[in-house]
């Protein structure tokens, strides 16, 4: 399945609980009541889970995840964490 297939899949299974696909930096994402909490971004599929969470530590523990730097400009967002669709098994749906 390739990462656009999984999110489709995810907003489908997401939109009865009110999210709504959109746009955030000019890529694909979720909202919920008007915020982001999943963008994707070419292979990467991020989520806002709050750092210092137990989600989120454990989402940077897999290989190749890391804080979420949407412009590329090394500012990552740290309450974001990116994870590559070698793991979309582990992504929700």
């Amino acid at each position: 399945m390739t990462p656009d297939t999984h999110f489709d899949a995810i907003a489908a299974d997401l939109a009865p609980r009110g999210a709504i696909a959109g746009a955030m930096f000019g890529k694909r994402a979720l909202k919920a009541h008007g915020k982001a909490f999943a963008c994707l971004k070419g292979n990467l599929l991020a989520f806002r889970l709050g750092d210092g969470t137990p989600a989120h530590t454990e989402a940077l523990a897999l290989r190749g995840a890391e804080l979420f730097d949407p412009s590329g400009k090394h500012r990552p967002f740290k309450d974001w964490v990116a994870i590559p669709a070698a793991h979309a098994k582990t992504w929700p749906h």
